[in-house]
């Protein structure tokens, strides 16, 4: 069993993204930047997407992502094993190493989904408001090779989710991958959106579709209080 411990990132703990970011792979050139930007301007440098991503970090009054620490190493054998304790910071526990990490924040703090034309047509048919700085928007989860298929990124959306309700967030979104709905094997490196399955036993509902594969998927927050026992609660296992 996995012990986690989930916490915002704070410009002390950005060494440990990096760890966890590593140099191979999209979260080593991206830096989460690409939901920031919007074009392809978030290619132009690695190094330069992580100095804004750092920078955002130091400049924000709300959280930009969450990262997971693992207490435990991943089990080498036997079946995946579930999330047990998940923690919020603060909580006792030994220092671990980080293992997952999720982008999150104010949906307009994201022009890629609020600029495209496919997402404005989704708010249009649901009368929804792209500039409502209340909705937020989970967009990026990485997990460390080696601690996938270990539950680390259900702990993250409810985490995410629980920190949206904390800041007074009215309804969060994602943009998961519908795997079901694909014809083709789906890589790993494909699901850094999330997978459609966890968002919907999160207690997320089906808005729109960008695209066959890419559901809009929301959950409303409005009538759901910090520790409710309502899907989200980062202390659920």
């Amino acid at each position: 069993m996995i012990d986690l411990t989930i916490t915002p990132l704070t410009a002390d703990r950005f060494e440990d993204l990096v760890e966890l970011f590593g140099t191979r792979g999209d979260p080593s050139w991206c830096w989460c930047q690409y939901f920031r930007t919007t074009g392809r301007t978030y290619e132009r440098s690695a190094e330069l997407n992580q100095r804004q991503l750092l920078s955002q970090v130091r400049a924000a009054t709300l959280p930009v992502g969450l990262i997971a620490y693992a207490a435990e190493p991943a089990p080498e054998t036997g079946p995946p094993a579930g999330v047990v304790g998940a923690r919020r910071s603060g909580e006792q526990g030994r220092q671990p190493k980080p293992v997952g990490w999720v982008q999150l924040g104010p949906r307009p703090s994201f022009p890629r989904i609020t600029e495209s034309r496919t997402m404005r047509a989704v708010a249009a048919a649901s009368d929804d408001d792209l500039g409502d700085e209340s909705v937020w928007a989970i967009t990026c989860f990485v997990v460390k090779v080696g601690w996938r298929r270990q539950g680390i990124s259900r702990a993250l959306l409810a985490a995410a989710i629980e920190t949206a309700r904390e800041e007074r967030a009215t309804a969060v979104v994602g943009h998961p991958v519908d795997v079901a709905a694909r014809t083709t094997r789906v890589g790993g490196s494909e699901l850094y959106h999330g997978v459609a399955t966890t968002f919907a036993a999160a207690g997320f509902d089906v808005v729109g579709r960008t695209g066959a594969t890419r559901p809009v998927m929301r959950l409303d927050l409005i009538d759901v209080g910090p520790g409710s026992g309502q899907p989200g609660s980062a202390t659920s296992t």
